[in-house]
């Protein structure tokens, strides 16, 4: 009996999800662990995806332009162009993704001739470039959902390592304005496993990893939900191995001429994120943060 051929996602957030569904094994085993990077890839960059010819596509994504057909057809697609048209009427006039489109053009007024102007102009494009990219991909209720979990659960740990402890110190320090037992996941330095023991279902664990991913952050995703705990994931693609054990994830791109990962659009998302949280605690909020005030003043820790 033949297989029967599936019905092709119409849209861009279609896409999205079933690129997440593959990446949780819903269905199993539907796609190779290399289609599955190379979907979640082309998910993730949208405007390419929509731009880009089949050609480009494939030498960007170091794969055969047959690889981008082949997938296209297992997506029930007739072929590649019109798994592409689903990328191309996503961003036309599309208003969310205006300001990407044109991250280019912004601080183009930098003098050409000074070279330290021009490093951190071109930074500053990029970054801007990537915040507007984790912008088109965010909805709202899921936004709202985790901020929810970090506001009301009874303990929340974050958890990152090497360039990405940096990150974890400062959304673990901006929860900890705003409520009471939010920590980085292994502070004492006593071990992950002790640290994720000590925790109890329904506490939240939020990891935060992009490529090349650290796999010790991977283990602590995957065993914090075995354990009962639940986990948001701040990562950069679908195809992230945080993905799978997160009740919620967060895509937030890093594309950047910086020596390292860019990091600037992942602050200004948990910045964004920590006001949610505020705006979800409420009166709680501002009373935790006169409470530290307080503190602040009688310890004299602020010089004037």
């Amino acid at each position: 009996m033949q297989a029967r051929t599936p019905t092709p996602p119409k849209t861009l957030d279609e896409l999205r999800e079933l690129a997440l569904k593959f990446a949780r094994a819903e269905p199993a085993d539907a796609l190779g662990g290399k289609t599955q990077q190379v979907f979640a890839r082309l998910v993730d960059m949208p405007e390419q995806s929509a731009v880009r010819s089949i050609s480009e596509l494939a030498a960007l994504l170091d794969v055969n332009p047959s690889t981008l057909t082949r997938l296209a057809k297992r997506l029930g697609f007739e072929g590649f162009g019109e798994f592409q048209s689903v990328f191309r009427n996503a961003i036309a006039g599309e208003p969310r993704y205006f300001y990407s489109r044109q991250a280019d053009q912004l601080l183009h007024n930098a003098d050409a001739e000074a070279s330290e102007i021009e490093t951190m102009a071109r930074l500053g494009r990029e970054s801007i470039a990537n915040i507007e990219g984790f912008i088109g991909q965010l909805e709202a209720d899921k936004l709202a959902a985790a901020a929810g979990l970090l506001a009301k659960a009874k303990r929340v740990r974050v958890h990152g390592e090497r360039q990405f402890h940096g990150f974890a110190s400062f959304l673990a320090y901006g929860l900890g304005m705003l409520r009471s037992d939010a920590a980085l996941l292994d502070a004492p330095r006593l071990g992950l496993a002790e640290a994720i023991s000590q925790l109890e279902p329904g506490d939240v664990v939020v990891v935060a990893s992009c490529a090349p991913y650290t796999r010790s952050v991977a283990d602590v995703a995957k065993a914090a939900a075995r354990n009962g705990q639940r986990v948001i994931a701040i990562t950069d693609s679908r195809s992230s191995p945080l993905v799978a054990p997160a009740e919620h994830a967060f895509f937030i791109p890093h594309a950047s001429s910086f020596i390292s990962n860019s990091m600037g659009a992942y602050i200004v998302f948990s910045e964004g994120l920590l006001n949610l949280v505020a705006w979800q605690l409420g009166d709680a909020a501002l009373e935790a943060l006169q409470r530290r005030e307080d503190l602040i003043e009688a310890l004299g820790i602020e010089t004037p």
